[in-house]
């Protein structure tokens, strides 16, 4: 009989499908509310936690509610009934309910909510208009000693055990490099190798090993401890982040054939599942192969895209003075309405959530865009 998640498994699970180091300086991703022993059988996922969609909760004896919009985003000073985000959180904390929110951690994963939107827009390549800077754990600085050949295996095990030397799914990496090294030893050295107060030539080995954060301080004693020389020579650099271009802010999809903003409306219709588009499109017969979008609002992106050669712009929504901005710029753009371009994720969320906890997972009835069409 499977387990009952508890809600560090909801997180772990959520930290793989949108990593929260990938969300923005400004949001507030995460648990939001809850305790990680709290055991989660039901699941109940939303784009705006109102409180209606916190009534479904309760009726239907919800655990904890994935929130693509956190609900705690500004800071807060009380936490009362005089408002209805207030209120929401009083509710969701007496009656037992957890709140986790991805947002914008979700917007630049790989398979998130950018890239499902791109889904709808047609096949083509597709990278991120703003790559996010990435570097594993395991590889934050790189540790450098020079020694004997005879005495690098040594070090190199000792250090391999102490955590370093971890690339992906692969242990004890590291390189080795023939090296002259030079040394002269003072009145009271006691030198491996020639004589004190002699400038000594060595041939030695130059040993490069990557480690984390945390192994780092293990890693340098267990070096010291194994190294022959009275003073190891041990060089620390920290690594420089890499830009990965399949996440991060937005994307830039290249069409295998291009189309004209029309074509792409009738793709989005039924991707997207509605039919609240605006769009502004100067020649309607002009065909676009190079497309930026961004799901919810996108302003901030809109410039970026154009630099980068799109001619249309896909988002949920922009302000008047954008949109004729983007017009002066020779851009076209579409307007879906900031949910729209959201909303459909939720399936490809829960259906990745089920894959992975044992918790029967549903996507709110009461969680609806606020706008419509009159």
């Amino acid at each position: 009989m499977a387990t009952t998640p508890d809600l560090a498994a909801l997180t772990a699970a959520m930290q793989q499908i949108a990593p929260v180091q990938l969300a923005e300086e400004w949001d507030n991703v995460g648990l939001l509310v809850g305790s990680a022993e709290h055991q989660v059988r039901r699941i109940l996922l939303c784009i705006d936690l109102t409180e209606a969609v916190l009534d479904e909760a309760v009726r239907k004896k919800i655990d904890a509610i994935v929130a693509y919009h956190p609900p705690i985003f500004s800071p807060r000073k009380t936490i009362t009934d005089a408002d209805a985000g207030g209120r929401i959180l009083l509710r969701a904390i007496a009656s037992g309910i957890a709140i986790h929110s991805p947002h914008t951690a979700a917007d630049a994963a790989p398979n998130g909510v950018n890239d499902w939107l791109a889904d709808g827009v047609g096949d083509g390549s597709r990278r991120a208009l703003i790559p996010a800077e990435e570097l594993p754990g395991s590889e934050r600085v790189k540790i450098i000693t020079y020694g004997p050949s005879e005495s690098v295996d040594r070090i190199r095990a000792g250090l391999a055990d102490a955590g370093a030397g971890v690339i992906g799914e692969y242990e004890i990496c590291s390189i080795e490099l023939a090296a002259m090294g030079t040394y002269r030893g003072g009145e009271r050295s006691n030198p491996v190798r020639g004589q004190r107060g002699q400038l000594e030539r060595v041939e030695e080995v130059r040993l490069e090993m990557v480690c984390g954060d945390r192994d780092l301080a293990t890693a340098i004693e267990r070096l010291r401890s194994l190294h022959p020389y009275e003073e190891p020579p041990i060089e620390i650099y920290r690594q420089a982040t890499r830009p990965n271009q399949a996440i991060g802010a937005g994307r830039r999809v290249t069409l295998e054939r291009g189309a004209t903003a029309e074509t792409i409306i009738e793709r989005l219709r039924g991707h997207l599942g509605t039919d609240r588009f605006a769009t502004d499109d100067a020649n309607r017969r002009r065909r676009h192969e190079v497309i930026g979008l961004c799901a919810g609002s996108g302003a901030e992106l809109l410039d970026l895209a154009i630099d980068q050669g799109c001619t249309l712009f896909v988002t949920g929504e922009l302000k008047h003075h954008d949109v004729l901005h983007a017009r002066s710029r020779g851009c076209g753009v579409i307007l879906a309405g900031h949910t729209n371009t959201e909303r459909g994720w939720l399936k490809v969320l829960r259906r990745r959530l089920r894959s992975d906890l044992h918790a029967e997972i549903s996507i709110s009835r009461n969680d609806r865009d606020p706008l419509r069409t009159a």
